[in-house]
């Protein structure tokens, strides 16, 4: 085995995230030789006419594989989910000033631990903010996560208010609950613009971008590695945040705090992603991935794929109720983060090490919930979900 070579894993991790093996390998090359340049894809300057071919590239790549409408740009920033909380939440706000000369709450849809986060920094920020729906505190929810309540129960509380968006993360890593589709009430408002942290589920289904104001989507879930966030935006809000920036008295009499310069969407667009020095090799691996799914027939091939090993392994697990127990409702079960429990006392680290032994990692549950969580992200094969349902069926038999 030459040393790009590796025995196929089965990772189900949820971030970092297994990658294509094909991809692996060619950036591994590049990092060394990029092009024939004699210098690795991370050497080259970020400004350089190789790098913002990188750039262009990827962007080009994206916009085919998710049908980015004119109407909306592309652009990536350092850092992660927990950095677009704060970027989004001062961008926004500052939009809706240019917008509208006013001032309004940012409000959040929180169906997880990634959404409350989000919300909790655009107050920590100063930022107005207001919870629209909290399903913790739903009818039957008993303080937890694993259910989206229906819109009649919380409709009421947009109508007819001013926000200066609202902000829901459609798949929740944490408590494996997605968001089927986007709430009606919000699609059918055209003064609120939708933002939405795609981060463990982009490109995993189509979606229609014309119906959000921004995009967020962290690269080390489900298309790259850490270190870079992908960003769709409406080419208006960029244009009202840009008259926001240019008045900052009125901003601070608002109270709207100024967005960092390296995090100004506006700045960040203009400079095609590289006002400071962009990871070029992170996002070399990214478009890698892009790359790659083009060549797989795109996203509606794996959305197909996907929908498949959600099946197979939430199959497995239904199949044996006595055993397994599974926290969210079969209605907003998450298709990339599947969560379970047993239900028997003292056998989680015989799960664990019995999963191990069969090369089956990745699988212990996030800290704050414990229990299991399978991340079935688009480069786990069938193959790899196929041989962790098996073992579910096993294990569930044998204890």
């Amino acid at each position: 085995m030459s040393p790009l070579d590796r025995e196929e894993p089965n990772y189900f991790g949820a971030g970092p995230a297994q990658l294509p093996t094909s991809v692996l390998q060619q950036a591994a090359k590049d990092l060394i030789n990029y092009k024939d340049l004699g210098l690795g894809v991370g050497e080259i300057s970020h400004r350089s006419k190789d790098a913002t071919e990188v750039i262009d590239n990827s962007k080009a790549h994206l916009r085919k594989l998710l049908n980015v409408p004119e109407t909306h740009e592309v652009f990536y920033m350092q850092g992660g989910g927990t950095t677009g909380f704060s970027s989004l939440a001062s961008n926004l706000a500052a939009a809706y000033v240019g917008r509208t000369g006013e001032a309004a709450p940012g409000g959040y849809l929180v169906t997880g631990s990634w959404s409350q986060k989000a919300e909790e920094e655009a107050k920590r920020l100063r930022l107005a903010t207001e919870v629209i729906m909290d399903a913790r505190k739903a009818p039957g929810a008993e303080g937890k996560f694993g259910a989206i309540p229906d819109e009649a129960q919380w409709a009421s509380r947009i109508a007819g208010k001013k926000f200066s968006y609202v902000y829901l993360c459609e798949n929740e890593t944490v408590h494996g609950v997605e968001w089927p589709a986007l709430p009606q009430c919000l699609v059918d408002r055209e003064d609120i613009e939708i933002v939405a942290d795609l981060s463990s589920d982009i490109l995993s289904r189509e979606v229609d971008i014309s119906q959000y104001g921004v995009i967020m989507a962290g690269a080390q879930k489900n298309i790259g590695l850490a270190g870079l966030t992908l960003y769709i935006i409406k080419k208006s809000i960029l244009e009202d945040i840009k008259k926001a920036e240019a008045d900052d008295a009125k901003l601070a009499a608002l109270g709207i705090p100024v967005t960092p310069i390296a995090f100004s969407y506006p700045t960040v667009v203009k400079n095609n992603s590289a006002y400071n020095t962009i990871p070029i090799f992170t996002l070399h691996i990214m478009d890698l991935v892009f790359q790659n799914l083009l060549k797989q027939g795109g996203v509606a091939h794996q959305q197909q794929v996907n929908e498949q090993k959600a099946r197979v392994l939430y199959g497995a697990l239904d199949a044996h109720p006595e055993f397994y127990n599974l926290p969210v409702d079969k209605g907003c079960r998450s298709k990339m983060n599947v969560v379970f429990t047993l239900k028997k006392e003292g056998l989680d680290e015989k799960f664990l090490s019995g999963a191990a032994a069969l090369k089956l990692t990745g699988l212990k549950g996030h800290r704050s919930v414990g229990g299991f969580r399978a991340s079935i992200y688009n480069a786990v094969s069938l193959e790899s979900v196929q041989k962790l349902a098996d073992y579910v069926a096993a294990f569930a038999k044998e204890n």
